[in-house]
């Protein structure tokens, strides 16, 4: 199975990755765009947000919760490279 990743910020850029996908390594090997430095939890620079099927991803991590409040979780942030994309998304940053 896979899932349609858009990276709204890259000129709506459309991809296809498999499902479980780790949504930093996508944006990494199809050009997607989210910036990074680490790439590990640690830095933070990989703060994306998810405009569209939030629920497509995989539980919040302890890392994330490091850098992104309560209220950007509300809102749809994530640490790309902590997050798994089980569903069609559509992401910005």
């Amino acid at each position: 199975m896979t899932v349609n990743i858009t990276f709204i910020s890259n000129d709506n850029k459309l991809v296809s990755a498999p499902d479980n996908s780790n949504l930093l390594r996508v944006s990494l090997r199809e050009k997607g765009g989210i910036p990074f430095k680490c790439g590990g939890g640690l830095c933070g620079t990989c703060k994306c947000r998810i405009e569209q099927g939030l629920d497509n991803t995989d539980e919040v991590k302890a890392k994330e919760r490091k850098h992104l409040s309560d209220e950007d979780l509300a809102a749809g942030f994530r640490m790309a490279c902590q997050t798994f994309v089980k569903g069609d998304i559509a992401v910005s940053w």
